[in-house]
């Protein structure tokens, strides 16, 4: 089954005219700024003028592999809480990215909590948002679409294990890539300082600290779930380090720094 685009308009421009110039800039290269091969990439999923250029400065400096595992949280509530989709492409105004079926049905075979599921993924903007620059940087990319709303830490952590088995032993590189914006509609200067403590047990490639940070301090960080998935698969992997590429909010685009939602580009080498 193709997933049809539902954001598009909204979030990012609706035709394909619009859009790709627009993400191409975003993704303009600075000056002496060398790529990484990444393990792990954290990108922003606001509409593409609040937060694309921290998604795209953040994946001009990405080496990704030709397959992504892309995870993001659930906004809807619908659907299975470990609901991955299984098969066909996933479009966006003018391309499409194809599913890679055999990688996803092995992450489906690898856990009873991962499943095929559509419905968590119909009306979910946070990896379709992503869709634009994933094509950009490579228009054959190959996705395998989770949606996680799991809360049991060792459930979790069993997931994370699974998926980096099955990336270290698959017949092509596939990277990680998690779809979260931070904390929600608190001033800049809050926003600023509950963000600087999640951001920073990324950094420290701690996602046990990250997970007890964000609950302790109830930071509104919608994709941890699957930023902690992520983070403890791409630490299985090998990964040594991690780099904030750039960390924004909305109050930069529209002024009003008394309610923001904060934005942060990660890759994890």
């Amino acid at each position: 089954m193709d997933r049809k685009p539902v954001v598009a308009g909204q979030f990012y421009p609706g035709t394909q005219q619009e859009w790709e110039p627009k993400v191409r800039e975003y993704m303009k290269p600075q000056p002496e700024s060398s790529t990484v091969p990444a393990k792990l990439v954290m990108l922003p999923h606001a509409g593409h003028m609040f937060s694309g250029h921290v998604a795209g400065a953040t994946l001009s400096r990405t080496e990704l592999a030709p397959t992504v595992v892309l995870m993001g949280p659930n906004h809807t509530g619908l659907g299975k809480p470990g609901a991955v989709w299984p098969e066909g492409t996933w479009q966006i105004p003018g391309a499409h990215l194809d599913v890679d079926t055999a990688l996803a049905r092995a992450i489906i075979d690898s856990d009873p909590e991962l499943v095929a599921d559509y419905e968590a993924h119909r009306a979910e903007h946070s990896l379709e948002v992503l869709l634009p620059f994933l094509w950009a940087k490579n228009p054959r990319t190959k996705i395998v679409p989770i949606c996680i709303s799991i809360t049991s830490r060792d459930t979790l952590q069993r997931i994370a294990r699974n998926i980096f088995q099955i990336i270290q032993s698959w017949k092509t590189q596939v990277s990680l890539v998690v779809s979260s914006d931070m904390s929600h509609f608190l001033s800049e200067d809050e926003a600023k300082s509950q963000d600087n403590l999640a951001l920073q047990a990324i950094l420290d490639l701690d996602p046990e600290n990250l997970l007890d940070v964000v609950i302790r301090h109830q930071i509104s960080m919608c994709g941890i779930l699957p930023m902690y998935i992520g983070l403890h698969a791409a630490l299985a992997l090998g990964a040594q380090k991690a780099e904030l590429v750039k960390y924004a909010t909305s109050g930069d685009i529209i002024g009003d720094k008394s309610q923001v939602v904060g934005y942060a580009g990660v890759i994890v080498s």
